[in-house]
């Protein structure tokens, strides 16, 4: 690892200009490329202190050893050396975007004598005109299949051309009028151009001309009363027309424009591109990519742009390219792709109408190539295995965690604290035994002391478990009294075996220190299930055969926060003598994974597959509980006082409401007029009056900004 300061350059030695850099190792190799409008500036940001850059960039810098630069004249020139340079040296931590799929393309070879229309996969060649990509190639077929009765152009191979040039016989698609059959000289080379070229105007949005063309001529024939010929004019629109509706038309029929979207995350992003032309979506393709560099959206958007345009020119540049958010200088990535084109080019961000609706659906099919990239990721099992070893490996553990749990606490503001249990199981998540907890310890605001409450009260069960079923190894009782502890009171469940002289097979609480040991009763082992983990379903019967909620021991818990959360979740275990279960913590801000007793954090490469398997873990922990916590919040919110009254059922709750018009009114009534309500006998009435009374404000609720009185609605909540 190299000290940036060792080759970090003197100030006046680097100009202020626009240029591009780049940082090489010490073999020489290019492992990072960017830009910039002021050198100076910009190097100077990689050569501060380094607990001060982000991770990815400290990783960058350390691994360099040197930096050097190229001046040029302006920021377009130095977006296009970039992006030569990344082209030619492929730098590791510079963003590249890979291929989700081998996208097929339908490509017309304008460089050969008689052009041919065929489907096309790979990089792109010189001289031949691309329309696409589109999802199949069975769609391309469909497409050209309609339209060769239009544009007869030639699509047999050139070992098929040449044996028809030698034999003086076309293929089958010459004598059936699906090829203008050029190898035996039905039209001239000049006549066949014509019709790719026709045909490459019609593919690129131009289609309204062709089609009044044939209406004319069809008309003219029938004029003429040649009416095979008006027939076949008519099937030829027909065909042309049925080849439109194979693209939906979404903007206007002018439209040309790409509109590009991304979704990322913290380790991975992708892209979605539609090519809109004519106003049909001509053409889809997605790119997904690591991110390898420190890079928001706006460098993912620039990205993106210089590897779809940086070998395109002419029309294949758009007028219009719509993207998520504004490279960081859009004035010069405007000028560089106009160049590209050779005409002026508008970039910007969608703000309403059927273009920002259009980009809401490019944005979709974005998130879904992220979770699609994502679960077959995940589902693969090698992959799954080398994560699993990855963490063990990183973590100093003997085997691979088969089982790991992960917590998240979840809140607002201090109110509704909740937490949320889940499980993986060789790298898949067990969402049967997912479950969440009310945080019950105490009120407020306190992570670190809610993950303790929380990891103490799911091992606590655990042993529990352990001992009901059994799994404790007797041994030989030692002679004489148990002496009982301090206050008086014996010893309980695990506690009292252990001083019984029974010990337990798998980890149990220590004679010292723990909750037992000092004297506080164990919960019972059949209480229910709101008593220790919240709102989750009933305890099974011993005899079922089923596996109990808390009978499996993880060989790791990973908590979502860095080192007070991990040392609370230790100190829960050691709490209750559990000393074989590793833990860990993964803080979301730079990825970092902590670990007990450890000053520094353990910083797994990028692309690391134990990094991703920890952070999908802690993903999913978090959105279990973010679900669980507003759901609480919801149904807090939509409370009414008439919840509190003992036997009163929806029903009937719904009956008072609609009788009175609303709780207001329903408690201003007396006792003799709720009687009246079908269904409310005078005992229930009487609850309902003293539940409203408890319950009723001490003043009326104003709105400061209006000084309006604020009336309650008819749930009992105020409005």
């Amino acid at each position: 690892m190299a000290d940036p300061s060792s080759y970090r350059p003197k100030p006046g030695q680097i100009p202020d200009s626009p240029g591009v850099y780049k940082f090489r190792d010490e073999h020489r190799r290019v492992i990072y490329v960017g830009k910039a409008k002021n050198l100076r500036q910009r190097l100077a940001n990689y050569f501060q202190d380094l607990a001060g850059l982000h991770p990815r960039t400290r990783t960058m810098v350390t691994t360099a050893a040197s930096v050097e630069w190229t001046v040029v004249s302006t920021e377009v020139e130095a977006l296009q050396l970039e992006y030569t340079w990344i082209k030619e040296f492929d730098p590791r931590f510079n963003v590249k975007y890979r291929d989700d799929k081998s996208y097929p393309y339908l490509a017309v070879t304008l460089n050969e004598d008689f052009p041919r229309v065929q489907v096309m996969r790979g990089a792109k060649k010189k001289g031949v005109r691309y329309f696409g990509p589109y999802g199949h190639a069975w769609a391309i077929r469909e497409t050209v299949d309609l339209m060769l009765r239009v544009f007869p152009v030639r699509t047999c191979s050139a070992g098929v051309f040449k044996n028809a040039e030698r034999t003086g016989r076309p293929c089958l698609l010459g004598y059936i009028g699906k090829c203008s059959a050029p190898c035996v000289g039905r039209v001239t080379p000049e006549e066949h151009r014509d019709l790719a070229e026709d045909f490459c105007d019609f593919m690129a949005g131009r289609t309204g001309t062709y089609i009044r063309r044939l209406e004319k001529d069809m008309m003219q024939a029938a004029e003429e009363m040649e009416y095979e010929r008006a027939a076949r004019l008519r099937d030829d629109a027909e065909a042309l027309k049925r080849a439109m509706e194979k693209s939906a038309v979404v903007l206007a029929d002018a439209t040309d424009a790409d509109l590009i979207a991304v979704a990322e995350d913290e380790l991975e992003a992708a892209v979605q591109i539609f090519h809109v032309r004519g106003g049909r979506v001509r053409g889809q393709r997605g790119w997904v990519t690591d991110k390898v560099e420190a890079v928001d959206t706006a460098g993912l958007v620039e990205h993106a742009l210089q590897q779809l345009y940086g070998e395109e020119s002419g029309d294949s540049v758009p007028k219009e390219v719509l993207v998520p958010a504004l490279p960081e200088d859009p004035e010069a990535v405007s000028q560089w792709l106009a160049g590209r084109r050779g005409s002026q080019v508008s970039l910007r961000i969608p703000q309403r109408g059927d273009k920002k609706d259009l980009m809401g659906t490019v944005q979709r099919n974005a998130q879904q190539a992220l979770g699609l990239h994502k679960t077959k990721r995940a589902s693969d099992l090698t992959t799954r295995s080398r994560a699993l070893e990855e963490i063990a490996e990183a973590l100093g553990l003997d085997t691979a965690p088969l089982r790991v749990e992960c917590f998240d606490i979840s809140h607002l503001q201090g109110d509704d604290v909740v937490a949320s249990m889940v499980v993986f199981e060789d790298g898949l998540a067990r969402k049967s035994e997912y479950r969440r907890f009310q945080i019950k310890g105490f009120e407020g605001q306190d992570d670190v002391r809610s993950m303790h409450e929380v990891i103490g009260r799911r091992f606590k069960r655990y042993l529990q478990e352990k001992e009901r079923t059994g799994e404790w190894e007797e041994t030989p009782a030692p002679t004489g009294p148990v002496p009982a502890p301090a206050g008086g009171v014996a010893p309980a469940g695990p506690a009292a075996a252990l001083a019984g002289g029974v010990r337990p097979t798998g980890p149990g609480p220590a004679p010292a220190g723990g909750a037992e040991a000092s004297g506080e009763p164990a919960p019972q082992a059949a209480a229910p299930a709101q008593a220790e983990a919240g709102p989750v379903r009933e305890e099974p019967r011993e005899d079922d055969g089923r596996p109990k909620r808390f009978a499996y021991p993880p060989q790791l818990v990973v908590v979502d926060g860095g080192q007070p959360q991990v040392a609370a979740a230790k100190r829960a275990l050691d709490e209750l003598g559990i000393d074989d279960i590793a833990v860990c913590g993964l803080a979301k801000r730079l990825e970092e994974v902590w670990l007990p007793d450890d000053d520094d954090p353990v910083v797994l490469p990028r692309s690391s597959e134990g990094l991703y398997l920890l952070q999908r873990i802690r993903d999913e922990a978090h959105r279990f509980a973010i679900t669980y916590q507003r759901a609480k919040r919801a149904k807090r919110i939509r409370s009414s006082p008439l919840d509190d009254v003992p036997g009163l059922g929806e029903t009937r709750k719904q009956a008072l409401i609609k009788h009175f018009g609303s709780v207001k009114r329903l408690r201003q009534a007396t006792i003799d007029e709720i009687c009246e309500v079908p269904g409310i006998g005078r005992r229930t009435a009487e609850s309902v009056a003293v539940a409203l009374a408890a319950a009723a404000p001490a003043a009326p609720a104003v709105n400061t900004a209006t000084g309006e009185i604020i009336e309650e609605d008819d749930g009992g909540s105020r409005t």
